[in-house]
């Protein structure tokens, strides 16, 4: 077995064991990819501060997220697809999640369906809601979310239209993927891969297939889905959403501070800093730079998550450092996923866990709650000074 010390030796793995088109929808942006890479370059701009002589016996990272207790303050966030990196692959990651005490998120445009990850786990998990123009589809998503028990609903804002991403054009992306030449030729090295993915039934978008009217199989889905993302939505949609939920609400895909606003007036109960992982706007900050206006600019009225561009626990000790209340990790648990199946789910958050603690402790802190400005040295100007 591989020595697996950080991330990058999972994604390593993820990029040799997965079929091509796959690994590139996880690991790529939108247009040019400057916010994609600037989601992690960014982070090496702040620095740790380093303090010794200082009791660091009894640490703990355990603290909450929506009044969830966590065992280090890091959710999954939600990944389309993440089917097929790895057969089951929702499933195998809900799990790896529910054992290491942190929340996992599944997404609309999930391989393995909420029925199927609620059946496989033992815990509520937090449901990613994309808005749709089809209201009773809708309405009946949110519905099935609810019967599973899902502890929260995550509402992405950032996809009304959906960003071009050169790669999966390029590649042909579908579930399943199109057997063309290309295609068969690169399978041909992946055959571990496929080999898990002929044993599952779960193959196409499980929580589309078969409960829209007219989409019984993939010939239709991606003209449905083409015509669905609702570019219409507003803050009065939200609300509505909102309502029809009737618990714990997460708005994601916030990057400007005008937005954290409007998103404590319609009530929400967490924002999540976010720009889809550089897969939408591109040219937009990242989202560690946008972080500090938009906790200026919300206070501690609710809740701020961080998600785009964490690939290791120091990453996750400085947006915490800066004020964020959690964090999201979404390349780096399907790194995992893609390398190791649900073990490596496993193994990226212990790698995640291992970095955040020790890095705490050299800071001079036990509690993850006590961990603030004073752990971490930001550059004048971090943010922008934008005209």
């Amino acid at each position: 077995m591989p020595v697996i010390t950080c991330i990058d030796d999972l994604k390593r793995l993820h990029k040799r064991r997965t079929p091509k088109m796959f690994y590139d929808y996880c690991e790529s942006g939108s247009w040019t990819e400057q916010t994609f890479r600037e989601n992690t370059s960014d982070f090496n701009d702040i620095r740790l501060r380093q303090r010794v002589a200082v009791n660091m016996e009894g640490r703990t990272l355990e603290t909450e997220m929506i009044g969830q207790k966590v065992s280090m303050p890091v959710a999954l966030a939600p990944v389309g697809l993440t089917g097929m990196q790895r057969a089951d692959g929702e499933i195998k990651a809900a799990r790896a999640a529910e054992k290491f005490g942190v929340p996992f998120t599944l997404s609309t445009m999930s391989i393995c369906s909420i029925e199927d990850v609620a059946e496989h786990t033992t815990k509520p998990f937090w449901f990613q809601l994309y808005t749709m123009k089809d209201q009773d589809y809708l309405r009946r998503l949110i519905g099935r979310a609810k019967d599973a028990k899902c502890s929260a609903l995550v509402i992405t804002l950032d996809l009304q239209i959906l960003g071009q991403r050169h790669k999966d054009l390029k590649n042909g992306l579908s579930a399943p993927p199109k057997l063309t030449p290309a295609v068969i030729a690169d399978l041909m090295t992946k055959w571990n891969w496929g080999i898990e993915m002929l044993q599952t039934k779960r193959r196409q978008f499980g929580n589309i297939v078969g409960h829209v009217t007219g989409v019984e199989d993939t010939s239709r889905l991606g003209e449905w889905t083409a015509q669905q993302f609702d570019p219409a939505l507003d803050w009065s949609k939200i609300e509505e959403i909102k309502t029809m939920w009737d618990g714990p609400v997460i708005l994601k895909g916030i990057l400007d501070p005008e937005d954290a606003v409007m998103a404590r007036k319609v009530g929400c109960d967490a924002i999540v800093v976010s720009n889809h992982g550089g897969r939408q706007q591109d040219g937009a900050l990242s989202s560690i730079r946008a972080l500090d206006p938009i906790l200026q600019a919300v206070g501690g009225d609710l809740e701020v998550h961080l998600d785009s561009g964490i690939r290791s626990g120091q990453d996750v000790l400085k947006a915490v450092a800066m004020g964020a209340t959690g964090t999201m990790i979404g390349r780096a648990f399907v790194h995992g996923l893609g390398a190791q199946g649900e073990a490596g789910v496993t193994r990226a958050l212990e790698v995640i866990r291992n970095e955040l603690d020790i890095s705490m402790a050299f800071t001079g802190k036990r509690d993850i709650k006590d961990v603030g400005r004073d752990s971490i040295l930001v550059p004048a100007g971090f943010s922008g000074d934008w005209v």
